[in-house]
């Protein structure tokens, strides 16, 4: 399905970002990889190297800082030639609300899931328009709905749904396509990496039984699947969509 693609996706040293990166490695697609942790980047690359025999191209980069942004492009492009998909998927998380008066966490959420995701973005959209790409956003449930203490996160997702949008209108009729995917709760590394402790992250998943519909969290596999089908042909004229992978939570009158 994607032999002849170059994938870039970010944030695949873990969680959906890695699980994604072995996906796209198995329909045969030309990766190129980034995060913050080389070792786990390189742990991806391996998974991904045993389904394809293809080797992925590693970028390690801190999206909050410009020059690593520009040098991901221009490394793909010089190793590559071209760019076919862009999966925005790195993300951070953390606890926080207006009352705590923390700017300093509310700079980060923003600098990192809304900042470096724009400017990736725009310096990866001349090399999509030539290929007729496509772009496929990890957002969050909790781009539509409210969660009490997670302020700053919500609105970073529900800045980067309405991104998706915009994006899509403006590059529609260039043939480029731009969509979301907006997971509910995933088990991954994110939640710890926030500070909740285990207790707290168990009782998180436990609850899921009742907020989500389907009486469970999803899986990183799960979520990769769907961004591989935005990605995909399947979805050709699908565009400017926030597609929810939620179990149905945004449904329910339970509280997370």
């Amino acid at each position: 399905m994607f032999s002849s693609k170059v994938v870039l996706i970010t944030g695949a040293s873990s969680g959906i970002g890695a699980a994604t990166a072995v996906r796209f490695a198995a329909e045969g697609a030309k990766l190129a990889l980034t995060g913050r942790n080389l070792e786990n980047l390189q742990t991806t690359a391996q998974k991904c190297e045993e389904k394809s025999q293809l080797k992925p191209v590693i970028i390690k980069a801190d999206l909050d800082l410009d020059d690593d942004v520009k040098n991901i492009i221009n490394t793909v492009i010089k190793v590559y030639e071209k760019l076919d998909v862009l999966i925005n998927n790195a993300g951070i998380f953390f606890i926080s609300n207006p009352e705590d008066g923390n700017m300093e966490v509310y700079d980060k959420i923003f600098s990192t899931n809304v900042r470096s995701i724009y400017l990736l973005t725009s310096l990866a959209i001349p090399h999509l328009i030539k290929t007729k790409g496509a772009i496929v956003n990890v957002s969050s449930l909790a781009a539509i709905r409210p969660f009490a203490l997670f302020t700053p996160y919500c609105m970073s997702k529900a800045a980067l749904d309405h991104f998706t949008r915009c994006l899509a209108l403006q590059l529609g009729p260039k043939q480029v396509r731009v969509n979301s995917v907006n997971p509910g709760v995933v088990p991954t590394d994110i939640h710890r990496r926030a500070g909740m402790s285990a207790e707290q992250i168990q009782f998180m998943y436990e609850k899921c039984k009742d907020s989500h519909l389907l009486g469970r969290p999803g899986t990183v596999d799960e979520a990769a699947e769907v961004i591989l089908f935005l990605a995909s042909e399947k979805s050709s004229f699908v565009t400017g969509e926030t597609l929810l992978m939620d179990g149905g939570c945004h449904l329910s009158s339970a509280a997370l």
